[in-house]
């Protein structure tokens, strides 16, 4: 059974148990209590909680989906059978009880069904387990009794799990939450058992949402309690194909397979590394996310830069890139149809290779003068290395020949000890309170703080517009970050600006922040706001109603700026009084970014 199938089974199943199919959302979430999109439920989340209405969205209250998920965590254990960076994630939901949804006994007939009749698994390879309660939320005495009394699993077969193993969420700080159930299955090759009793692979898991934790830490009984799933795909192609490694599927075998022609004889982990972190990257960068030196930017040139480390490591001479990215292409483009632009994803990938390799250049030149000086390289000199040139831990731990003993337990004292000051510095910037807005896009620290950013906000609206006067339609907005200081827009644009460009958009943006044009919203339902031709670049998944922000009028001249945008803005542009263009750079193949200033 290849992985097509499986995804069309899948969909197929829970169609036909009423579910509204839903596309992936983007690896960049509109949640900012996060970085990247880890579970399937994070899109769904406002449904959990109640902001937004499923029947109205999704003309139902059941829905089913593929979701593209990355963990960072998992970032070191790739290379073992199971652990992946990038994965999809099947699972169905189901958004309070009541008109048509449902809780832990269909969800759990429905696995049941799904995995012993639709996939034909062998009911004896099955194992189970349910949350054993602790002393903030009871023992999961519903779903025990589903799988005992009504399935008929035997009770060698569900085992009683703790909180780390059996209860899920919430993501982020608070949300929805509540006890798991687990499905297990026997591997076709077998396995040592586990003194646990979960033997075989952990392939779905049942979150029954009928919680919502507090910030306080608190967790609450909801009335409407909800039901979210999610089934590793790359896990449930292995047992279908007949192996416990997820690297052995048709996943992942054309690219293995390149990879193995294109450089043979290396040792299987580094190929399996090469291989995650290659799909890994060319997702992340499908979604829009630029290499850089922080957040989900900083998550993609690190998996990019391990992958040409190891080239020099292994003296790989092949480029790995363009063939990779055309395997992932074909094997993935017609579920996500995002991968289709192959060449602006290799041409980001192959600007940063460049990039790295004229960095990493003076780093190996700097460890052979420390050499030459017969000065041992300790893990703090590494660091600064790396701080310095880019150059990662094993490249150093490679080159050197004299190196402490203690040199990764230093390295990493030091990388601590960065990202403290980081965290320190990013709390004096915002007053040592934290941050009183959050938007992902637009961050304020106090109250005087939000309103210099809401002009900000409005301000970076009338410069898209003004972009595309001057440089013509085809810019596209590729981000945005706003704070008190600046805002910083990047567009699609395959040249340096010219002086007299820059001018004429500052010029433009300034002219209709004086006619003190009216900025107001419209909520709509989103194939109406789409008709209104209103911009909406960010490859994310908005919800059924949207807020369209306008920018100018009827009474003022028509409408100069329409955009899909959440807010806040201010309700006449004269209020942003003027804008400075402080800088046009790049960030990357086809990619401006402007940096501009109120006054």
């Amino acid at each position: 059974m290849t992985s097509e199938q499986i995804r069309k089974l899948f969909f197929d199943f829970f169609k036909k148990k009423g579910h509204s199919i839903a596309p992936s959302s983007s690896l960049i979430p509109d949640d900012p209590s996060v970085l990247l999109t880890t579970a399937g439920m994070q899109q769904f989340k406002r449904y959990f909680t109640g902001e937004l209405d499923a029947l109205k969205d999704f003309n139902s209250q059941r829905t089913v989906s593929i979701q593209k998920c990355f963990r960072t965590s998992d970032i070191d254990e790739v290379g073992d059978k199971t652990h992946l960076t990038f994965f999809e994630m099947l699972g169905n939901f189901s958004f309070g009880k009541k008109p048509d949804g449902y809780f832990k006994q269909q969800a759990i007939f429905w696995a049941w069904e799904f995995i012993t009749e639709t996939l034909n698994i062998n009911t004896e390879r099955i194992t189970v387990s349910v949350f054993n309660g602790d002393k903030e939320t009871p023992f999961d005495g519903e779903s025990y009794k589903i799988w005992h009394k009504e399935i008929g699993l035997p009770e060698n077969k569900i085992i009683s799990g703790n909180r780390t193993d059996n209860f899920w969420g919430p993501t982020g700080d608070e949300g929805p939450c509540g006890p798991t159930t687990e499905l297990y299955i026997a591997a076709p090759k077998g396995g040592e058992p586990r003194p646990d009793g979960r033997d075989g692979i952990e392939v779905w898991n049942l979150v029954f949402n009928e919680y919502y934790k507090e910030r306080s830490g608190k967790f609450i009984k909801v009335e409407n309690p909800g039901v979210d799933t999610g089934m590793g795909m790359e896990r449930l192609a292995a047992i279908l194909q007949g192996t416990d490694d997820v690297f052995e599927t048709d996943i992942f075998q054309p690219l293995i397979s390149k990879i193995n022609e294109l450089t043979p004889n290396l040792d299987i982990r580094v190929v399996r590394v090469l291989a995650d972190h290659l799909r890994a990257c060319v997702f992340l960068t499908a979604d829009g996310i630029m290499p850089s030196n922080k957040e989900a930017g900083y998550v993609l040139r690190r998996l990019l830069r391990r992958i040409l480390s190891y080239q020099i490591k292994y003296d790989i001479h092949a480029d790995l890139l363009p063939e990779s990215v055309e395997i992932i292409k074909e094997k993935f483009a017609e579920i996500y149809p995002e991968l289709k632009e192959s060449a602006k994803i290799l041409n980001i990938l192959e600007d940063e290779r460049l990039k790295f390799q004229e960095a990493i250049g003076q780093g190996i030149k700097k460890i052979d003068e420390l050499n030459l000086g017969n000065v041992q390289l300790t893990g703090q000199l590494a660091f600064d290395l790396y701080q310095t040139y880019g150059l990662p831990l094993e490249i150093s731990r490679e080159l050197a020949k004299n190196k402490a003993d203690d040199f990764k337990d230093d390295f990493d004292k030091e990388f601590e000890k960065h990202q403290e000051i980081s965290r320190a510095g990013a709390e004096k910037k915002f007053g040592g309170h934290g941050l009183a807005l959050d938007t992902g896009e637009l961050k304020a620290g106090s109250q005087e703080e939000i309103k210099k950013v809401i002009r900000l906000h409005t301000a970076t609206h009338l410069l898209h517009y003004a972009l595309r006067k001057v440089l013509g339609k085809e810019i596209q907005q590729m981000g945005s970050d706003i704070n008190p200081e600046r805002t910083r827009f990047d567009f699609s644009f395959n040249r340096k600006m010219t002086v007299d460009e820059i001018k004429k958009v500052e010029d433009l943006v300034n002219q209709k922040i004086k006619e003190n044009l009216p900025v107001y919203f419209k909520e709509m339902p989103k194939e109406e706001a789409e008709k209104t031709e209103a911009l909406h670049f960010f490859k994310q998944k908005y919800p059924a109603l949207v807020k369209v922000y306008f920018i100018g009028s009827e009474a003022s001249g028509g409408v100069i700026s329409a955009e899909f945008c959440g807010g806040p803005h201010v309700d006449y542009t004269s209020q942003i009084k003027s804008v400075k263009i402080l800088k046009e750079e790049s960030v990357g193949a086809g990619i401006r970014r402007i940096r501009a200033k109120i006054e």
